[in-house]
């Protein structure tokens, strides 16, 4: 989360960059659950729009400070937190996604047939998703051996879209944003902003100007549509305004230096987004007194606000007062129930006070979040220290086998599932599980030893 600025995999997405090496510190995926469910939320009617189920589509931040936005392996969209923050309006992030959402809908990952000859969707997968194992763990050989090979190449030809692919997502997203009353301004105003780079030198430009080919037939196409268009006037609600300068002052608080922050907002600026940016920069300044003032203030204003309450249960875990984040976090949960990331801070805020009595509730938020969010080792990480130390071993062992299953530690993983499998016993949802986890395990390790590699 960014809540607890939990840095969910560490990995190189070396991106037309002279040097992976160089890049690991900037190349890092974020968990957020204001900013995802804000994008998300944004995101939404243009999925419907275009024929897709919103909940498949997934939301991915990498912290970097670049102008990017991708899609990749099937209906993954990934921004970088430069492009979050660069934004001005709602509009401009919306004109972003409805574009990438035409990738999607138009199969464009699926045409590009040297991308998938080159990689197949779970290399690709394991190269963006799967060096969670190396976060965790701090294994960095881990995070790095996903990248080698021809891997980074196949990603490349996997964005780089084809000029008329670049013009038939364009064609879709004014479709989309036609088709849910919106303005179709900011994909303009985006364009605009990257018009210029075009000019300069490729290691200059952004990258989003590297893998979609802007040309001057495109720009031209999105002005005139935007120009006929009866929605192009419709004003963006104010709710969204709102959210959206909460998110971009949230990032750039966390992601930025803190004397950067407070130059940016403020003492004289009141706003809602302003006294949480400095909140935020004074949390880790650190003058956790002065920052607590602030997100206290804003939790006066909206009580009900779980991302104000989530805060100030970061700042309180992360500086040592761990039974005094329960209580914010609770509220959090409290007010978004469905949400994952909160029930993880939550769990491990209550594992984290060492009282046996939080350990049952802590496990049942920690399935919650398994059952939001299977594939996040960390959750299952969390579970099965909440499992361990309230005595249930078997369950404890199921939970460390679907962890180090995500983890790629097939051996660790076989030995938990047929640890668990001897100590549950063989009925249930969960013993089925253990048996996917083993044939797995099996699977791998038959195939490695066909070709001679530890596994």
């Amino acid at each position: 989360m960014f809540t607890r600025i939990f840095l969910l995999v560490t990995i190189l997405i070396a991106l037309l960059s002279p040097s992976a090496e160089a890049q690991q510190s900037k190349r890092q995926f974020i968990r957020d659950a204001e900013v995802e469910n804000t994008i998300r939320d944004f995101g939404t009617p243009i999925f419907q729009a275009a024929g897709l189920d919103p909940r498949a589509i997934r939301i991915l931040l990498i912290n970097d400070p670049s102008l990017n936005a991708f899609v990749a392996a099937g209906q993954n969209i990934f921004f970088h937190t430069g492009l979050i923050i660069r934004s001005e309006n709602p509009g401009q992030l919306i004109g972003v996604m409805a574009h990438e959402t035409g990738h999607i809908a138009g199969g464009h990952l699926i045409r590009s047939t040297d991308a998938v000859a080159a990689a197949s969707t779970e290399a690709i997968l394991a190269m963006l998703l799967g060096a969670a194992a190396g976060a965790v763990s701090g294994n960095g050989q881990a995070a790095a051996g996903v990248m080698m090979g021809g891997q980074e190449l196949a990603m490349r030809n996997l964005l780089a879209f084809s000029r008329s692919q670049e013009q038939q997502a364009d064609q879709m997203a004014m479709r989309f944003l036609d088709d849910t009353h919106w303005s179709a301004k900011g994909l303009m105003e985006f364009f605009d902003i990257l018009g210029d780079q075009e000019l300069l030198v490729s290691t200059r430009q952004d990258p989003y100007v590297r893998t979609h080919p802007l040309t001057r037939d495109r720009i031209a196409f999105v002005r005139e549509h935007v120009e006929k268009s009866p929605f192009s006037g419709q004003p963006w609600p104010a709710d969204w305004v709102e959210r959206h300068r909460r998110i971009k002052a949230k990032l750039f608080a966390f992601v930025e230096p803190p004397v950067k922050t407070m130059m940016r907002y403020k003492d004289t600026d009141t706003s809602i987004e302003s006294r949480y940016a400095r909140a935020v920069a004074l949390y880790r300044k650190p003058d956790i007194n002065a920052a607590l003032a602030l997100i206290d203030g804003l939790i006066a204003e909206r009580p009900k606000d779980p991302y104000f309450w989530e805060l100030k249960g970061q700042m309180l875990f992360e500086n040592g007062r761990g039974r005094e984040a329960v209580d914010p976090y609770r509220k959090a949960v409290e007010y978004l129930p469905d949400s994952a990331l909160l029930r993880i801070g939550l769990g491990q805020a209550e594992i984290e006070t060492d009282d046996p009595a939080l350990l049952p509730d802590a496990a049942t938020n920690l399935t919650i979040a398994v059952r939001l969010e299977p594939d996040d080792s960390f959750a299952w990480q969390q579970l099965a220290i909440a499992f361990g130390r309230d005595g249930k071993e078997g369950m404890a062992s199921y939970a460390l086998a679907e962890h180090f299953l995500l983890s790629g530690k097939l051996p660790e993983a076989n030995y938990h599932a047929n640890k668990a499998e001897q100590l549950l016993g063989h009925q249930g949802s969960i013993w089925l599980r253990i048996q996917d986890i083993k044939a797995q395990a099996v699977q791998v390790k038959a195939t490695r030893d066909r070709e001679g590699s530890s596994w």
